[in-house]
């Protein structure tokens, strides 16, 4: 039997064809991510001569949230997924619902991450220099305190309108995982879609500034995918409550009306902990 080809971590080219591996693909488990705070399995799928790595998440290893339903963290990631499908912009590695060894869970893409040393930094002094926006100001040992601070890069910004958009509660640095391919993606999605404003981010880089004409369109795309009858909101309503639906709606609304990136309030805070 000869051995079956292997998709190479993060190859997106055919979409349809890893969707349909991811879903209906003989799943096995390889070992377990250990630093997640929910179970996260590593495995690979294989069908039809077909094989890729991926991460599967049983809602059964789900950790309780005071604010987040028990055994909904894995439709939430699904969830996500469709919303960046629709952007048009990829940012999301591919994301199913299926069933696994340990029951129902999510079933994502593995993404084999290249270490990118121009996307977040700490850096001496008030302000960021040229190509970077500042986050805030973090503790660095010693009674020192240094500026935090992510690049001026189209890839991030897009990800913080997504993150505006699904209402993400944690979006650290190690939840960015740029590509061989110059691609950068977003993971780790179950703590969104809340009702309640929760956005919590690194990149707050440009709060208050205006959105450029190119998420401005997205956002109008994904109004209307989100209206009655929407394949859009079709979807997501089997994936978050008819509340959450009605929020993520409102968001978009507010986006548009305003302009420009949402800024960090008082009911929430702002940046998530541990940053990285």
């Amino acid at each position: 039997m000869s051995a079956p080809e292997r998709i190479p971590p993060g190859s997106v080219t055919s979409v349809t064809g890893i969707a349909e591996l991811l879903v209906n693909g003989e799943l096995k488990v390889r070992g377990r991510i250990r630093e997640a705070s929910n179970a996260a399995l590593f495995c690979t799928v294989s069908l039809d001569g077909r094989e890729a790595s991926c991460i599967y998440k049983p809602v059964a290893g789900e950790r309780p949230l005071w604010d987040f339903p028990d055994g909904t963290l894995a439709e939430r990631e699904v969830a996500t997924y469709e919303v960046s499908e629709a952007t048009g912009w990829g940012l999301v590695p591919p994301t199913v619902l299926r069933e696994g060894p340990y029951g129902e869970g999510m079933c994502q893409l593995w993404i084999d991450a290249t270490p990118d040393g121009e996307l977040l930094a700490l850096v001496d002094g008030d302000e960021p220099g040229p190509g970077w926006k500042a986050i805030g100001f973090a503790e660095v040992g010693e009674g020192r305190t240094a500026l935090l601070v992510h690049a001026d890069d189209e890839r991030l910004r897009r990800l913080a309108v997504l993150d505006a958009v699904i209402n993400n509660a944690d979006r650290k640095g190690g939840h960015l995982l740029p590509s061989a391919e110059g691609h950068l993606y977003g993971i780790d999605h179950g703590v969104t879609f809340n009702a309640e404003n929760k956005l919590r981010t690194l990149l707050w880089g440009w709060a208050g500034e205006p959105l450029i004409p190119e998420a401005v369109d997205v956002l109008k795309g994904l109004k209307g995918a989100l209206g009655d009858g929407g394949a859009l909101g079709v979807r997501l309503s089997g994936l978050i409550t008819g509340v959450e639906l009605e929020a993520t709606r409102a968001r978009v609304d507010a986006l548009l009306t305003s302009g420009k990136h949402p800024e960090p309030t008082e009911e929430w805070p702002a940046i998530p902990w541990p940053p990285v």
